[in-house]
Formats: structure tokens, sequence, C-alpha cells
């Protein structure tokens, strides 16, 4: 029997299939793990078994585009799904994710979250709306509210600004909810403009990918997840090197250039990642396209 060592177990179940198949198969959402994932996770793992009180403790995400804000947050909130809670009225659900409306508005927000739980949104005042959220969240007993891309904030006056905040901090007052703002680093900017709110957020970084032992590891996790019959030795320094340098320190772009090799790989009966599969698998890197860009 062939030796894939190389591969998680659930991977080696994928090995024999088709070429097409393990073409489609390396396309799927997946979840790597890595120490400052799970330091966040841990995190927001305390939130949830922090005790209610008027001020509770929230917490700010902040990332770089495309470095793997909001596919951790998710794989927090699929930890803790909704319980039917069967006998009851409601479900019971702990964990609520949301995206922040594209433009800071009290009734965006509202609108959202009340679409998330399929409840019907009022056609009334922002008042009537916001009853209807506080009673909502709390019938099926939220502790955390996740709201993703939350520097979607900056694209209105400072006053809206202001005010959305304002809201933000009158439903972690009024239900004793923890909030997880998740965005770029501008977030930390606009929440600046509100000594009350910035002294209610702890920030937690997900810094750019440097080349050290932590993205020489995230490599080796990375390989084996990728359904290739011989080992790549992601971690080697040649390659490891040459991914950092083309996806640019994010973990988004290195996910897509070691899918587009993978699929390199196997088209051409390779079966594993090599420097010069790195260079002709047809990954463009994020600053060669905003330079194709800028020729148009």
């Amino acid at each position: 029997m062939t030796n894939y060592s190389h591969l998680h177990p659930d991977v080696v179940e994928q090995i024999e299939k088709s070429d097409e198949e393990r073409i489609k198969w390396i396309k799927q959402p997946r979840w790597i793990g890595y120490p400052r994932a799970h330091e966040v996770i841990a995190t927001l793992e305390d939130l949830l078994i922090h005790p209610r009180e008027p001020r509770m403790p929230n917490v700010l995400l902040i990332g770089n585009t495309n470095n793997g804000k909001t596919q951790l947050i998710r794989h927090f909130a699929q930890r803790h799904p909704p319980d039917d809670n069967v006998y009851g009225e409601h479900i019971i659900a702990p964990v609520l994710y949301v995206q922040a409306p594209p433009t800071p508005s009290e009734s965006g927000l509202y609108t959202e979250i009340l679409k998330t739980l399929f409840e019907r949104v009022p056609a009334a005042s922002n008042d009537a709306r916001r009853s209807r959220v506080v009673q909502v969240l709390q019938s099926i007993q939220v502790k955390i509210l996740i709201i993703d891309e939350l520097h979607n904030i900056l694209a209105g006056s400072s006053i809206k600004q202001q005010q959305f905040l304002n809201i933000i901090k009158y439903l972690s007052n009024e239900l004793q909810i923890s909030i997880v703002g998740c965005g770029t680093g501008d977030l930390l900017r606009a929440i600046s403009i509100d000594p009350q709110i910035q002294n209610r957020f702890t920030p937690e970084l997900l810094p750019k990918w440097q080349l050290n032992k932590e993205f020489r590891q995230l490599l080796m996790s990375f390989e084996r997840t990728l359904p290739l019959k011989k080992p790549s030795n992601l971690h080697n320094r040649l390659i490891a090197t040459r991914a950092l340098a083309l996806s640019e320190g994010t973990i988004g772009e290195l996910s897509v250039l070691l899918n587009s090799a993978t699929t390199y790989a196997i088209k051409n009966g390779i079966e594993f990642i090599t420097s010069d599969a790195l260079s002709k698998c047809g990954y463009v890197s994020p600053s060669d396209r905003t330079r194709m860009a800028s020729r148009l």
C-alpha cells in the first residue's frame, strides 16, 4: 500500500479519485488552523462564558484584506451552531454572525440582524426596529454578536459613524452581550472617534505573514490538506520564500496560490508542488493584478 503519511487521513480518501474529482474537491472551503487563529478563538471562547454584566468585554479582530478574518470568525460561529430548542418557542443561538451594512445606518444594521434570523423587518420607525431586535436577541439568548466588515462605517460622515457606534454600544449595554467587530486596520481609526467605544474593545491583530517558523508550519498544515500523491515539502526554504513572495503575506492569497499549484501538479502528472509549479500555475499576485488594472 502506498504511504501517504504527508496527508491528513481525511484527505487520503480523496487521493485515488479521478483528477477531475480531486481538483473539484480542493476548491471546497476548508479550515486551516494555526497558532494565532487558535489564540483568537480561545479569546472568543472566553467571551462566550463570561457572565453577563452591564459593561461586557468586546473584541476587534483586525487584519488586512484576505488574511483570514472572516474564515476565522465563521469557524468560531460554526463551533456554536443554534440549538433548535424543540420544546421552546425560540431557537437558542449564543453566537450570531452578521455583516455590517455598506454604510453606517441604524436601520441597515437592524435589517441585517433580523434577516439573518429570518425575522420580519418592521416597516416602521427605527424605534420599532430597535425594539424588535432587542426582543429577538433576548429570546434566542445571544451572548456574542459578530459584526463583520465593520470598517464599512467609514463610508459615512463622522456623525453617521458616531451614531452607528452608539447603536453598537446600546446593544451591548441593553442585552449585556459581547460585540466582536471585524475589519481592516481602518477600523481602529473609525473606533478612535469615540473614546468610550475605544476603551471597551480589545484589538486582536492578524498581521501579515513573515518568513519564519510559524509560516513554514502553516505551509506544512496546508500540505496535509492537498490531495497530491507525493510530498511537496512546502516548508522547504526555497518554496516557502517563493510562496510568501507571491501571496504577499496573506493566508487567503496563499490558499488560492496553493490550490492553483495543486491543480497544475495534478493536470501535469507531477503530483507534488515545485517552485516551478508555483510560477506556472496561472496565479496572479495582488500587486500584479493592480498593475494590470492600472494599464486599462
